[in-house]
């Protein structure tokens, strides 16, 4: 299945509670995210398997870009899994290794079908991601919202670290310290 996604680079989260809280959307979550990302083997250009949990709900896919430019261009196949360490245990067993384990904070909202995901990563400054079922939805929501046109971006967020910040995610730890609340 294709994502049908856009983020929003360098946003200021305070705005945007209040924009989504005004326009009627709702937060359904505020977490800490952690995530391991493995590599096919052999290494498969733009293709990765990752494995994510929030502390409530953890997911194993396979995520491919096909095409950068455009909204529905990654392609995913995701399913929920009952544990994340067995889960890594298990594809460790099956010649795995992580390249790293991986942070970020997300707060989400939900307006009509639509995901707002407000996420910070380490090193970055902080995004929105909108997620809906179709190209016209998402297009439909970004038509509703104030934003930076130029900040607009359909990259996934290895492409933004390597391409826009000039960070390569692989050479440095993307966790936050114990105090970041």
């Amino acid at each position: 299945m294709r994502e049908k996604e856009v983020r929003i680079l360098e946003i200021d989260i305070n705005t945007w509670v209040k924009m989504l809280e005004d326009m009627g959307a709702v937060e359904v979550g505020n977490w800490l995210q952690k995530r391991y990302v493995y590599d096919f083997q052999p290494k498969v250009s733009n293709k990765w398997i990752r494995l994510r949990t929030n502390g409530i709900e953890s997911t194993l896919a396979i995520k491919e870009v096909v095409d950068s430019t455009k909204v529905d261009g990654t392609k995913e196949l995701e399913i929920v899994v009952s544990d994340f360490d067995k889960t890594n245990a298990i594809l460790k067993e099956l010649g795995y290794t992580p390249r790293a384990l991986q942070e970020n904070k997300r707060i989400r909202y939900v307006y009509q079908n639509i995901e707002i995901d407000i996420d910070t990563w380490p090193f970055l400054p902080t995004y929105v991601e909108i997620e809906g079922p179709s190209v016209e939805a998402v297009e439909n929501f970004l038509s509703l919202v104030h934003y930076d046109e130029a900040k607009l971006t359909t990259l996934d967020v290895d492409a933004i670290y390597r391409s826009i910040y000039h960070i390569n995610p692989d050479e440095v730890e993307l966790k936050f310290s114990e105090d970041v609340s």
